[in-house]
This record gives C-alpha cells, structure tokens and sequence, in this order.
C-alpha cells in the first residue's frame, strides 16, 4: 500500500490548512461566547435533533468505524452491518424508556439520574464507573484508531500519531466545549457521507458494477444471519451477547447520550435519536461496503485493517487526497470530542462540584473541567499504546470485545432500575462494584493474560458479555429480594416521582417508519 502522503500536492495541503484553520475559528470564537458552564457542558440546552442526530452519530463513527467496518467487510462481508442496524432496537429504547427519565430529572449527567433515584453513593460509583468507562472505550480506543489511521497515512510510529491526534482534538474541545462540537459535526458528518460515498462509487466503476461485485465474492458475504457453526459472528452471539453492550453504549453512556441531555426538548431529543437510527443504514453502503470492494480489487492483503486506506491510495485522484485527510481529522474531532467533553462534564458535575467544591462558581467549574480535558488526553495516549500492543484479534473485534466487557455492570443495573420494581440500592451499588471488578478482570484475563488466540476453552467474546451479563442481573435480583424491607427501591432522600411525558405524533410516526424499513431491510439481507 503506496502512502497517500506521497500523492499530496499544494491543493491537499491547502485544504487541509483551510480546514484547520475553520476549526480552530469555530472553537475560539465558542469561547467567547456567553452560557458558562451550561455552554460547555450541556450546549446551553439549545439541541435541535439534526445537531443532536449528526452529533451521536459522530461520535459514534470515529476512526474505528472506518478502519474496522472496511476491514470485516474485506474478511466476513457484511456481517458486521448487525453492529449498526440491530442497534436501532436499543436507540428505540433510549428514545421512549430512558430518555423521558433522564429529560424529567433535568439532570446533567446519568450518575446524577441514578443519584437521585438511589442516593449520593450510587451517584459517586457511577461517576467514576463512567469516568473508567469514557477513558477506555471512548478515548483510548477511539484515539488508538486515529493514531492508527495517522500512522498509515504518513508512516510515523503509534506514539507521536496519538500525540498529534490528541493533541488536535484535545485543543478543539477545551476551546469550544459541546456547543462547539456539535455545530461542526453537522458539516463534518455531511463531509464523511460525501467522501465515503465517492470512494465506493470509484470502486464500483473500478470493480465494474455491483453486478461484478457480486460474482467475485463468496455468497456468505452478503449475509447477516449467520449458521451457528460460523466462528466468527454465529447468529446466537449476535442476538444475545450484542444487546448488553449496545444498551450501555447507547442508552447509558455519557458520551452518547449528553446530546439528548442538550436537547431544547423532549421531543427534539426523541427524533435526534431517531435520526441516528437512519443515519447508521448508511454504514453498508459507506464503510462495510468498501472493504468489500477491496476484497474484489485487492485480495490477499496482508493486514486486512490497511483496506480503508488501501482503498483511498489507490483510487482517488491527485487533488482530492487532501479531502481524505480532512474527513479523517473530522471523524476524529467528532468522536474525542465529544469524549472528552462528556469526561469532563461527568468529573466536574459528579466528583469535583459536588464534593470537592460545592458551591463552586461557573468561572471554577469551566477550569476544573478544561483541566480534565488535559489528564484525559495524558491517560488515553498511554492506553492507546497498550491497545496497540493486544495480538491476536481483529481490529474490530478488540473495539467490540472491550465494551463487552465494560457493558455489563451498566446494562444491568440501567435496566432493572427500569424494569424490576424493587432493585435496591445496596443491589445497584455491588453489581457496579464487585461486577465491575468480575467484568474487568474478565476482561484483562481475556484480552492480555489469557489471550483467546491462544487459548481456545474461551467461548465467543458476545457470549462472555452475555453470561457477564445474566450473573450480574441475578445477584443484582437476589440482593435486591435480600435486602432490609423488600418493599421496593430504595429512592435517595428527597426523591420525586418523574413525570414522564408521552412520545409526540411525530415521534411514533418517526419511529413506525423506522422501524419498518429496518424489518424490511434485515428480511432482504437475511
């Protein structure tokens, strides 16, 4: 694979430097504007659901999402097209469970929403759950794969890619905040669909139609049910281990769920995430779909997570390389961004104002959380290093595997706070403590002591997430039955029953149509 900084010319460079130089604008001109903290933190309240739509979906794109797609897409086929569209289930049940709850507690963060439905200590041991989870699987992943990225494209070693990478994103979001972000991952998102789509255009005229395509591929390739015999992504492991880490990822994580907390509305906040719901239908024809076209174009890579780039050095024209690289910068942005906000509106709010300072002024809480933008950045370069040290799994399946096993503690107790009437507080607060010691260590045993390459007694990293999962739920219940008076939660002091507002017209008729075309979608591709 020919490096796509051999084929740069003054253009790209000029359009690079343009673009850099927008961003840079945008973040100072966020700073000075008025809203305080709220500004920072929470975009003033002020989401519309494009911005709220566009914004989780970039954060949710990120590098890995170009990089991993393409390359399960150049090994599997579109298999991994599940890890999108089954998700639409989960957003469903963000947008009429859980997002009512959180918008009627007017919370800033989701430990302050257990907080109040179970006590100071739920809240406490959230945060910092959270806080772990945000740095490993958002952070450090995230700017593993743009270093990643950055170390293909122009050949320097891991360290000084993720210096760069965060050093870049790191200084955007410390300038600008939420409101920053989200205003530019507008144009960033429509820039991705645009230049994604040019690339798998140029590869199907390359290829010569999806005619051809079809005929020079394997017949599994194109389809997303897969036998239980299947080592890779059987169907079972899909079904059930998939659902644990997608209801964390979605419905309780901070990152994803801060822009519908910056929603004007409930209602805006609904349709946001069903926008994203629509908009992630586009990963086969973007991401998975180009490394499919690079399993035609280029068989026996190597490395099949150099496919995306392959790709891109390979078909795009001299002048428009430089589009490449703006692409990869906003995908970037869009994904630590939005990460290290959510780190430092999580310490801030939960750990520093609450029992370090409280009362502090909005003035306080602006440095302290700009401060955890800084050691947010120092820790994910040295995680970033270590994930680049893990053998033995794809790249996509290491991303995959280590929410698996951040998930389960999260799903859990999310859930039954929902769902089972009389979960206690004492039964929330082990299975986020002593589980997500299991889970973790689990985890570690798995990924670095006890790799699974090497040692074939593990069972399917899904499924481990599942059986995480279903010990995890039953002690949960089993405290919960056990606990001092059984006569159901156990509300923190001062606690106020939510009143929950109904989904809109809009809303049903959004997510009817959703719905629909997604069912349609997996009986054609089934």
């Amino acid at each position: 694979m020919g490096s796509i900084a051999d084929k740069l010319t003054i253009w790209d460079y000029a359009i690079v430097a343009g673009y850099l130089v927008g961003l840079f604008l945008l973040g100072f001109s966020s700073r000075f504007r008025r809203g305080g903290g709220e500004s920072l933190f929470l975009a003033g309240k002020s989401l519309g659901w494009p911005s709220i739509g566009f914004n989780m979906w970039a954060t949710n794109v990120g590098p890995s999402m170009l990089l991993a797609f393409a390359s399960v897409g150049y090994t599997t086929g579109i298999v991994a097209v599940n890890f999108d569209w089954y998700a639409f289930v989960f957003l469903f049940l963000l947008a009429v469970v859980f997002a009512p709850r959180y918008m009627a507690g007017r919370v800033s963060t989701l430990p302050e929403y257990m907080g109040q439905k179970y006590g100071a200590s739920t809240q406490t041991i959230l945060a910092w759950y959270s806080l772990v989870k945000m740095l490993i699987s958002w952070l450090s992943l995230g700017l593993f794969a743009g270093g990643f990225l950055v170390r293909q494209v122009l050949g320097i070693p891991m360290w000084q890619s993720v210096i760069f990478m965060v050093l870049f994103a790191g200084t955007f979001v410390y300038m600008g905040g939420l409101k920053a972000v989200a205003r530019i991952n507008i144009f960033q998102m429509l820039l991705l669909i645009a230049v994604s789509l040019l690339l798998t255009i140029l590869g199907l005229v390359k290829v010569g139609g999806l005619s051809a395509v079809l005929h020079s591929t394997p017949a599994h390739y194109w389809s997303l049910i897969r036998p239980a015999t299947d080592p890779y992504y059987p169907w079972y492991a899909i079904l059930l281990g998939y659902p644990v880490a997608a209801i964390a990822f979605f419905c309780t994580d901070q990152a994803m769920v801060q822009s519908v907390l910056g929603a004007r509305n409930l209602e805006q906040g609904q349709l946001g995430v069903n926008f994203i719901g629509w908009l992630k239908i586009l990963s086969l024809p973007l991401f998975v779909f180009t490394g499919v076209l690079c399993y035609v174009l280029f068989p026996g890579l190597d490395d099949p997570t150099e496919a995306y780039m392959t790709m891109v050095t390979s078909l795009f024209p001299t002048g428009l390389n430089g589009l490449v690289i703006v692409v990869l910068i906003a995908v970037l942005v869009g994904t630590i961004g939005s990460s290290l906000n959510s780190l430092s509106t999580v310490f801030t709010m939960d750990i520093y104002a609450r029992y370090i300072r409280p009362g502090a002024s909005s003035q306080q809480l602006l440095r302290v959380g700009r401060a955890t933008i800084v050691v947010g950045c120092l820790f994910a370069v040295l995680m970033a290093i270590a994930i680049d040290n893990i053998k033995g799994l794809n790249l996509f399946d290491v991303f995959q595997s280590v929410l698996g096993f951040i998930a389960p503690p999260l799903a859990v107790v999310f859930l039954l706070s929902v769902f089972w009437k009389r979960m206690h507080t004492v039964a929330v607060n082990a299975v986020l403590t002593v589980g997500s010691v299991v889970s973790l260590g689990v985890g570690v045993l798995y990924l670095w002591v006890f790799p699974a390459d090497s040692h074939p007694f593990w069972p399917h990293y899904l499924m481990l997430s599942f059986y995480l999962f279903l010990a995890l739920a039953a002690m949960g219940m089993a405290l919960s039955l056990l606990g001092r008076g059984g006569e159901g939660v156990q509300d923190g002091a001062g606690a106020v029953p939510l009143q929950l507002q109904p989904p809109s017209r809009r809303v049903r008729l959004a997510w009817l149509a959703l719905w629909v075309v997604m069912i349609c979608l997996y009986i054609i591709f089934s």
